[in-house]
């Protein structure tokens, strides 16, 4: 059996809520999907690469947009050595310089020290108005990740 998560992450990979803007995004977003497994947010002292599991779809560079698949599993090696606290890498592709988590992945992912995440949210999605809600809630830009596992 799969699984799915509908996660929310904030567009700067550092940034952490207080922990009662983390409940009250919890109870916010379980509103929203009432019929899922399982709403939760994580904290983690590191940055962590907040992947789609099976929904990957590839990745292309942001400054040329080519096929970046080739050189990007060396480049998160190399960032996982520290954590993940420098993204910047040079594309092998082009030379341009560019964040692992402002790349053109697609299917999205991202980097972060904080998730909220809601397990099998038997929902297709939810609405702008609701991510614009969590996002004021949390105090921060969302970045939306679907992942199958």
């Amino acid at each position: 059996m799969s699984d799915n998560w509908i996660q929310f992450i904030p567009a700067d990979p550092n940034y952490q809520p207080s922990i009662p803007a983390a409940e009250a995004a919890k109870e916010l977003l379980a509103s929203f999907v009432p019929d899922a497994d399982e709403v939760v947010f994580k904290f983690t002292e590191t940055v962590e690469f907040i992947h789609p599991g099976g929904n990957w779809s590839g990745v292309k560079c942001p400054a040329c947009g080519a096929d970046a698949e080739s050189w990007w599993k060396d480049a998160m090696d190399t960032a996982y050595k520290t954590r993940f606290s420098n993204l910047q890498v040079t594309a092998a592709c082009c030379g341009a310089r560019v964040s692992l988590n402002e790349l053109d992945y697609l299917w999205p992912v991202g980097f972060a020290k904080f998730v909220l995440e809601a397990m099998n949210p038997n929902v297709k999605d939810i609405s702008p108005d609701q991510k614009q809600e969590l996002s004021k809630c949390l105090g921060f830009d969302l970045r939306r990740i679907w992942a199958h596992i």
